[in-house]
């Protein structure tokens, strides 16, 4: 097993008397924020002029500036911005305040490993990546938890790069939940795979899948919604708390045994053929191409698919049965 590291690891006194610029206040990029605050560092926002954001970071309490200004007042930089948008924002604000002996932050490594940004000579270049949505990195370090965090190290030009990602990750709550080192080349190809293959795409194809199999066949549409889509939820809870084999051991033996029997039948190899044909796309930089001309398009594909998904008749089904749902989270 790799090593954790914990708040005992780890030197927040490194962050004092320095300034940080979270460049971008969305669902990351406020927690970080807060987090750094009441972890007692002085922390500032930089944003691009005309951003939504702005009200909202005042609102909080913090000193809200254009993203050129943030970077030449801040000694570290994290970018916390859309990874289809962030080199613009870095190429035409941050570059320029860009200095020897700054350190700038990702919390992917996207735009690093593909070469989107590239950093000046003479600057720390490090990943802080929390495995969970901001409102969660929030949440928990408010009840004392954290959030493990992922940190790398791309380029150490002061020698103490490594210092200051576990400093970093312990001042939004890393140190309470653990933090792994791993590579900004590791990060980003497995994050791409295990979010198109297994966690959205993967999933939601294959919970569609289901649900139209049921419906074809004759069920009602609630039926099917509750038997593949709903209860997804249960299931992973399970997984979350033990594992696979303690999901098996809380469901019937019935459904384990039909685990056993089906799931193979479900993923075949040419599932696993097509998963290897993913990642290579990934690691090649294929992806990667794909998106970017997506966005400089005008995401014509995007924009054409969220809509014509968004009209599913198990969407439809879906929200008029959570309506009905008494106990669930609006």
């Amino acid at each position: 097993m790799s090593k954790m590291y914990y708040d005992a690891d780890c030197d927040l006194s490194l962050l004092k008397g320095k300034t940080i610029a979270i460049i971008g206040y969305g669902s990351q990029g406020h927690a970080h924020a807060q987090n750094l605050r009441d972890s007692g560092i002085n922390v500032i926002i930089g944003l691009y002029d005309g951003s939504k954001s702005a009200a909202v970071a005042k609102d909080d309490g913090f000193t809200v500036l254009n993203a050129a200004d943030a970077t030449k007042q801040a000694n570290i930089v994290m970018m916390l911005v859309n990874d289809e948008k962030m080199k613009a924002i870095y190429d035409n604000d941050v570059a320029p305040g860009m200095m020897p002996g700054m350190t700038l932050c990702f919390a992917h490594g996207f735009n690093i490993h593909y070469g989107q940004i590239i950093p000046p000579q003479g600057v720390n270049v490090i990943m802080i990546a929390p495995k969970g949505p901001g409102h969660t990195v929030r949440s928990q370090f408010l009840e004392g938890k954290g959030v493990p965090c992922l940190i790398a190290v791309e380029r150490d030009a002061n020698g103490e790069a490594k210092e200051l990602a576990l400093a970093y990750a312990s001042g939004i709550g890393g140190g309470r939940g653990g933090i792994l080192e791993t590579t900004f080349k590791e990060e980003t190809e497995t994050d791409l795979f295990g979010e198109q293959c297994v966690l959205c795409g993967g999933v939601t194809a294959l919970m569609k899948a289901g649900f139209d199999t049921l419906v074809d066949a004759g069920y009602r549409p609630e039926s099917a919604y509750f038997e593949c889509i709903h209860e997804m939820k249960l299931i992973i809870d399970l997984v979350v708390k033990g594992g696979l084999s303690f999901m098996r051991y809380s469901i019937s033996d019935t459904a384990e045994y039909g685990d056993y029997c089906i799931g193979d039948r479900i993923i075949t190899q040419s599932v696993k053929d097509e998963m290897q044909k993913v990642l290579s796309e990934i690691r090649d930089g294929s992806f990667a191409k794909q998106w970017l001309q997506e966005n400089a398009d005008g995401r014509p594909f995007f924009n054409d698919r969220r809509k014509s998904e968004s009209e599913l008749l198990v969407e439809k089904v879906g929200s008029e049965l959570r309506e009905k749902m008494s106990w669930s989270d609006k």
